[in-house]
């Protein structure tokens, strides 16, 4: 059984002699409890690279103290915050289990980052903490502050990765163990039930103890030192500097892409934001949680059409590349999330059926039909997200955003060539509103139809790329665009339930009752289309000015 929560911490370093704090003098804290007494015993778990490091990503397994048992703590927000702040991050605990075996669901938060490497113990924690809860005036547990007295060894190559193995290996064994050695002592004050502005509360006390706040992020950065890896925000900074841009090099991890900053800066903040948007979908697939995969496909969906909307300005061969694997995932995850759809839709509307037809026995093999394809796409999926194809196609999404392959024209202004771009979209868009238009009834108008909502999810998308740049007059292309998708898609899923109710309602021996009530489906169907039609008309016109204008 796992459980989940939210740590919100504060950590100080202090000399090993200092006093502990007068905690009862903290504005705000009425009453200090005894000590508590653990010893704690943790072996943290990465990379031969450190690739969970590298996203400040920490995987334990600790014995000792109330929570024993597999804690993996995970970043709550893009960019953490610096050492001076306090830092929040979400934690997922599991129970002990086998000293070398991760939980499965633990892991299953963490294969979007190993990318199929495997895991191995990278340094050893033994802690010896005193623990005094903090209680506020009413009696509320407002926070725990520990007392920490560290011994770390970090194993063999983890820690002294590089140089610093080198070092350690002319150096001779002996000082090579002892380099992978440290001690030290410092201070947690972490919230229970008490705010945040606890920490500025208690600044004064601890600092009059000693206390100054820790330079590193958690123990296992210490226990690394030198071979604790830069953090992933860093490169994102330096790929937006490299896309044509200083701004990003001003304030790393706190520019938000505006009117001046060139094209490709702007697009690759976009792309960044849906790779983001990828990689936090990617776990709760695995878990199967629900509107997992279609958030995880609409994530691959706008990278893809901010690619082809933006594919002069960069490399031709590595959009391509791209594009052709983001349709291919695209389409893998469609499957389970198609049928997911197809089936919410026609349980409904068979459940509205009059009770003289037999629309129990008609929803048990539709859910039967759709079921097992969408048991089968998920099986499908969850298999696909463990390939190496996958993985590399991560990997080449993170390498475009962060080196860019960019042509000189990206480094024009924004504002110049990604709004002249989107506008092709939208020309795009006008153009397949016409072919709809002179297409006759039947099959040749579904399919016009369907070419529409394509090109208006990509004016939508492209809207929202430019969003920065543009403004309300983006946001209110993106919004137009999205309610003609979003007739059109409920169009398109009539024309595939009027398919799929056709072939389920063929045999000539069905018993009467089931018979009429695929009739009625078929009818209700071929009625939500009209209306979809009509509705697309009205939206179409209404937005006809703003699609001639674009967002220029």
């Amino acid at each position: 059984m796992t459980a989940e929560g939210t740590e919100t911490e504060k950590k100080y370093d202090v000399d090993a002699a200092a006093p502990l704090p007068a905690l009862q003098d903290i504005p705000g804290v009425g009453r200090v409890a005894e000590p508590h007494k653990a010893h704690l015993e943790a072996v943290y778990f990465d990379t031969e690279d450190l690739a969970l490091a590298a996203r400040r990503i920490t995987l334990r397994r600790r014995t000792g103290g109330s929570d024993a048992g597999w804690h993996l703590k995970l970043p709550s927000a893009p960019a953490p915050p610096s050492a001076s702040e306090a830092g929040q991050r979400r934690e997922i605990h599991a129970p002990l289990g086998q000293p070398d075996v991760v939980p499965d669901k633990l892991l299953a938060h963490l294969h979007v980052y190993l990318r199929g490497s495997g895991l191995e113990p990278v340094a050893r924690l033994d802690t010896r903490r005193t623990t005094v809860a903090l209680y506020g005036h009413d009696g509320v547990h407002l926070a725990d502050f520990a007392d920490d007295h560290v011994d770390a060894e970090v194993m063999a190559g983890a820690g002294l990765a590089e140089g610093g193995q080198e070092a350690a290996d002319q150096a001779g064994a002996d000082q090579a163990a002892a380099a992978r050695k440290r001690q030290w002592r410092e201070w947690e004050l972490e919230l229970v039930h008490g705010r945040p502005d606890l920490f500025p509360a208690a600044a004064a006390c601890l600092a009059a103890a000693g206390a100054r706040p820790a330079p590193h992020e958690s123990k296992v950065g210490r226990a690394l030192g030198e071979a604790w890896p830069q953090r992933l925000e860093a490169a994102h900074d330096d790929g937006a500097a490299r896309a044509g841009t200083a701004q990003a090099a001003k304030k790393p991890g706190k520019n938000k892409p505006g009117k001046k900053w060139p094209a490709s800066a702007v697009v690759t903040a976009y792309l960044g934001g849906q790779i983001e948007e990828l990689l936090a979908q990617d776990p709760r697939v695995r878990l199967e949680e629900p509107d997992a995969v279609h958030a995880m496909r609409s994530a691959t969906r706008r990278v893809r059409s901010a690619l082809a909307v933006y594919r002069k300005l960069f490399g031709g061969a590595a959009v391509r590349r791209l594009r052709d694997e983001l349709q291919w995932i695209g389409g893998i995850l469609g499957a389970p999330r198609d049928a997911e759809v197809m089936l919410e839709r026609l349980r409904q509307h068979a459940a509205e059926l009059p009770p003289e037809q037999a629309g129990d026995l008609v929803k048990a093999r539709v859910e039967r039909e759709l079921g097992t394809r969408f048991n089968a796409g998920y099986r499908k999926a969850q298999d696909v997200l463990l390939t190496d194809r996958y993985f590399r196609l991560l990997d080449d999404l993170e390498g475009f955003r962060d080196y860019p392959p960019v042509r000189p024209l990206a480094s024009s202004p924004a504002r110049k060539v990604a709004g002249k771009l989107v506008n092709r979209t939208v020309r795009r868009l006008r153009r397949a509103h016409k072919a709809a238009a002179r297409s006759a009834e039947g099959p040749a108008r579904d399919a016009a139809l369907h070419q529409v909502r394509k090109d208006a999810k990509r004016v939508r998308h492209a809207a929202e790329s430019v969003d920065p740049v543009y403004g309300k007059r983006a946001a209110k292309l993106a919004k137009a665009a999205h309610k003609q998708q979003t007739i059109l898609g409920d169009h398109h899923d009539s024309v595939i339930a009027r398919d799929l109710l056709g072939k389920l309602g063929s045999p000539t021996d069905l018993p009467e009752p089931v018979a009429l009530a695929y009739g009625s489906l078929l009818e209700l169907e071929e009625r939500i289309a009209a209306d979809d039609e009509s509705k697309y008309r009205k939206a179409r016109r209404k937005a006809g000015k703003l699609l001639k204008r674009g967002v220029k």
